[in-house]
């Protein structure tokens, strides 16, 4: 596929770095997250719809063309978020939908994940509070909630010192940045370990209940499964049912969650997963690998959370941009 291209010598480093973080669901979920190595004037990037997860096993990098992609930027044209053309080599798959993201970056490795710990912080409307305490010993920035692609890039560029190695994405994630595998590795675990937040105690499920309720086209998480832990606690189940959080949870689940208040509506007209009031939660028979990642993630998310924090929702249009974005779409085609 990239015959004609010489791949950089820690490339192989970086596909077990993605295999450690996509293995992770805390870090990562379903085809979420991104890592990239720049090689002089190719960087190779996550291909969208593929899994970090399975980064030692499957071709999942494209090479793509930095200065034509840092041109793109620079002159503020639509072609920087068509990233299939400034594919090298004659890759098949997509680059991600983030190449864009990763370009402004001058150190060689990027690392974009997902991380529970930090969506617990960037959701809220005191995050920068937060963030200021957690991160004092790191050069870090924030950038508000800005639709994946080339206008979060520049926001990313524009917000960035010299230094800055370190990002927060409002309502999306955390990006680290370093010259070498292992600099950025050991970034990324510093980052984490400073906004870890412990969970708050697990609800009871109620299974049997739960299991009654689940009539065809509907089943049950596993009780262990995360998501169950919104409908335990009043005050998350209205977090988790006020609105959206982040982009992937739109993409895989659709809109917030839904509370459960009559009998369970027909399957192919619901939501992916329900949450029934202090019992738990139940999903359609159908939900997508990614759909159950999603799903879990936010009870990841939401039981890190103080039940007193404001948070910061989507708005009505962020959502539909989101809902009607052909480049998810195409992901999760490859990701079902």
């Amino acid at each position: 596929m990239t015959e004609d291209l010489e791949t950089p010598g820690d490339l192989a480093d970086l596909a077990q770095l993605s295999v450690r973080v996509g293995s992770d669901p805390l870090l990562i979920q379903a085809a979420g997250g991104n890592t990239s190595v720049k090689s002089g004037d190719v960087m190779w990037i996550k291909a969208s719809g593929t899994l970090l997860a399975e980064a030692g096993t499957k071709e999942i990098f494209v090479p793509v063309d930095l200065p034509a992609m840092r041109a793109a930027l620079d002159d503020a044209t639509a072609d920087a978020d068509q990233t299939a053309q400034f594919i090298l080599g004659g890759a098949t798959l997509r680059p991600s939908i983030e190449t864009s993201l990763h370009a402004v970056f001058s150190q060689r490795v990027v690392v974009h994940v997902h991380c529970v710990n930090t969506l617990a912080h960037v959701i809220r409307r005191d995050k920068k509070v937060v963030l200021e305490e957690r991160l004092a010993e790191f050069d870090w920035c924030l950038v508000p909630y800005t639709k994946p692609g080339a206008k979060l890039a520049e926001l990313v560029r524009h917000a960035m010192r010299p230094g800055t190695d370190v990002v927060l994405l409002g309502n999306h994630g955390l990006i680290v940045a370093g010259d070498t595998v292992a600099e950025a590795e050991d970034l990324l675990n510093r980052v984490v370990t400073a906004l870890k937040v412990a969970p708050a105690a697990m609800g009871a499920v109620d299974m049997a209940t739960l299991e009654s309720l689940a009539t065809s086209g509907w089943c049950v998480p596993e009780a262990s499964a995360s998501v169950h832990q919104l409908a335990l606690d009043p005050a998350r189940m209205n977090q988790a049912s006020g609105g959206s959080l982040y982009p992937d949870h739109v993409i895989f689940c659709g809109i917030g969650a839904t509370v459960l208040k009559d009998d369970l509506p027909d399957p192919s007209d619901a939501p992916v997963f329900l949450l029934v009031p202090g019992k738990g939660a139940v999903m359609r028979a159908d939900a997508s690998n990614g759909a159950q990642a999603l799903m879990n993630c936010l009870g990841d998310v939401l039981v890190r959370v103080p039940p007193e924090a404001e948070l910061n929702y989507l708005t009505l249009e962020q959502n539909a941009e989101l809902l009607d974005w052909d480049a998810e779409k195409y992901r999760q085609r490859l990701n079902a």
